[in-house]
This record gives C-alpha cells, sequence and structure tokens, in this order.
C-alpha cells in the first residue's frame, strides 16, 4: 500500500508499507478521502504546526472517511463494506476531564496527525490504517465518502457556536472564509443566527461563505469603514490571524463575546485586554470538539447540512505535493481531499 509521509520542510513523501494488521478490538480502514487541514499544511511548508514541530516522519490527515476492510476479535460497531466517518481522538476516558465529558480536553490525548507527541501520532493519509472501533461511525444512505471526511471540520464549527452560547435571534461575524469559517457560518445559521457576516481578504473564500448561507460578506482589507464598530453580539476569529482578532475586538458590542476558533502564529503577540476590560467582553477559546463530532455525522448524513460547496477537489494518494499546492491557494480552493487511487 502506499503512504503519504511528511520527512522535513517541503519534504513529503509518498512511500509504500505493510498492509497493518487489525487486533482484538480493532478495525482495518481503506481510505475513502482524507481532507487536507491547514495545520497538514503547516506540518508540509514549515515542518511545524505552531509549537508541534516534525521530528520524525509524520503520516498527516486528521479528516477522513473509509471503508471497514477487516474487524478484530470482539467488534461489534462496524463490519466488513461499512462506510464510516472517522474520528482521530483518542482520549484516554479515564481522566478528569474525559470524566467531565470533557474528552477534547484530555490530559492523555492522542489526536492522529499531529507532531504535538513524541514519537508522532500518525495520521490517515495512507491507503489503509488501524484504529479502534469506537472511532468509527458507520453511515447508511447516499451520502459520499468526500462529503463524510467533512465530519472533523464541521465538528470544529459546531464546538465553536456551542461555545459561544445561545445564537437565537443574534448578529454574527465570522472573520476568516476558509473551510472553518463556513462551517462556523453553516453551524451559526443552524443555530438561528438572524444575521450571519462572513470577513475575508480574497474574493472566492467569500463567494463560497455566501454559497453556504452568509447573509453579508466583505473584504476585509479592503471595506474597513463597512465594518462598522459595535455592531454584532458574537465574532468568531477563525482565520488564526492577529489582526482579524484586532477587527473582531473592534467590531463586536459592549457585552459581546468573541469566540477563537483559528490558531494564532506561535510567536508572542499583543493582546488589547484593555479594550475586552472596557467593552466586558468574554473571550473564549474552542479547541477540537467533544460530543459535537457525532452531531456532525448526523448532520452530514441526512444532508441537514449540505458540505458540497466547500470541496474544491479530489487528488490520488500518489499526487499528494500537487493536493498541497492547491489546498494552500486560497485563490483557488477551499477544501481539497486525497482519495487511495
Amino acid at each position: 500500500m502506499l503512504t503519504c509521509r511528511i520527512h522535513a520542510k517541503e519534504d513529503l513523501r509518498i512511500e509504500p508499507a505493510a498492509q497493518p494488521e487489525v487486533g482484538p478490538g480493532e478495525v482495518l480502514i481503506r481510505l475513502g478521502a482524507g481532507g487536507i487541514c491547514g495545520s497538514d499544511l503547516h506540518y508540509y511548508f514549515d515542518g511545524r504546526n505552531g509549537s508541534f514541530v516534525v521530528r520524525e516522519p509524520l503520516i498527516p490527515g486528521h479528516e477522513a472517511s473509509g471503508i471497514v476492510a477487516k474487524i478484530g476479535e470482539g467488534v461489534t460497531r462496524v463490519k466488513p463494506g461499512d462506510k464510516i466517518a472517522v474520528s482521530p481522538s483518542q482520549a484516554c476516558a479515564h481522566c478528569d476531564y474525559c470524566r467531565e465529558g470533557r474528552e477534547h480536553l484530555c490530559r492523555n490525548m492522542r489526536f492522529l496527525g499531529s507532531a504535538s507527541l513524541y514519537p508522532h501520532v500518525q495520521g490517515m493519509f495512507a491507503e489503509y490504517f488501524v484504529l479502534g472501533e469506537r472511532q468509527c461511525y458507520p453511515v447508511c444512505g447516499e451520502v459520499s465518502l468526500g462529503e463524510l471526511a467533512f465530519a472533523e471540520p464541521l465538528a470544529v464549527g459546531l464546538h465553536a457556536v456551542a461555545r459561544a452560547g445561545a445564537l437565537l435571534g443574534r448578529s454574527v461575524l465570522v472573520m476568516g472564509a476558509g473551510t472553518i469559517g463556513c462551517l462556523t457560518v453553516i453551524a451559526a445559521r443552524l443555530a438561528g443566527a438572524t444575521c450571519v457576516t462572513a470577513a475575508d481578504v480574497l474574493d472566492r473564500p467569500l463567494a463560497t461563505a455566501r454559497a453556504v448561507g452568509a447573509t453579508h460578506t466583505l473584504r476585509a482589507d479592503k471595506e474597513a469603514d463597512a465594518l462598522p464598530s459595535s455592531r454584532f453580539d458574537i465574532a468568531f476569529e477563525a482565520s488564526g490571524s492577529f489582526a482579524a482578532l484586532k477587527g473582531c475586538l473592534s467590531a463586536v458590542k459592549r457585552g459581546g463575546t468573541i469566540v477563537q476558533v483559528g490558531t494564532l502564529p506561535h510567536e508572542p503577540l499583543p493582546f488589547l485586554v484593555n479594550e475586552i476590560l472596557v467593552k466586558e467582553l468574554d473571550f473564549k477559546g474552542a479547541f477540537r470538539w467533544g460530543i459535537e463530532f457525532d452531531w456532525a455525522v448526523e448532520y452530514i448524513a441526512s444532508r441537514r447540512i449540505d458540505v458540497r460547496p466547500l470541496l474544491s477537489g479530489q487528488f490520488p494518494l500518489a499526487e499528494a505535493a500537487k493536493a498541497f499546492e492547491l489546498a494552500r491557494d486560497k485563490t483557488r480552493s477551499t477544501k481539497v481531499q486525497l482519495i487511495p487511487a
């Protein structure tokens, strides 16, 4: 089988590997589709994602769907041939956070495709991979494997919205209209927000945001005056840009809420604490997701949420480098996926 590995900055190799064996409670999965995330791009083009540095060959990929190829002893959740969404979260289920129902904050988390630990936790950009059965979510119906691979990023948007509190009747700003920004737009509309404005510095992401339900869009770099101060009840910073965060601080009303969804650069950044103080803002972080992954699978499988406008293209694993180049170019793509062949 073929495996995609990042050895260092701009060093991505497609390498042969032996098909893994399944043990008790495990599932052998054939990759259906795997979405290239911003963290995957950072590992490839920068050799690091924030403070997580590639120190050994890393198989990226944490947004995936697949087909069950084989099951190990004792597996009852899925059977061979099942179409599945795949959770990349391997929480311990024993620490205080897991027991409190916040397993995404697990003290012993192993998250697929991440260099946060050493040895690294290998991801899913391979023709076959093995996971525990509780990470597999079987789905029936016509929904495609490409759509199911959106479950993880959709869960991020759903969790961000859950962190914001009640959105019914509220005005919302989403700064950054990439995949996560657009899925946050969808989640905000689903939660009852009356007005959802998406802002970005490129036209293509804004067009995509309109396609998935943004009521208004604006170019943050050219229409600064079109973003009046103290207008929005809630703002989501989904671009990972400090300039965008400053825009959120200005745009949100007194007593409003800002949810930080994007990962800011790892270097030290100034922070406008006084504005948070004077406007009495709630500033919240949203890190990954918990139960929202289950919701995301249900929403996608039923097509209550339609993620298809976000899919820009699919490439076979053998052309992973080409796929990464397209995924980096936000003037041409939103979400790019890898498939087995």
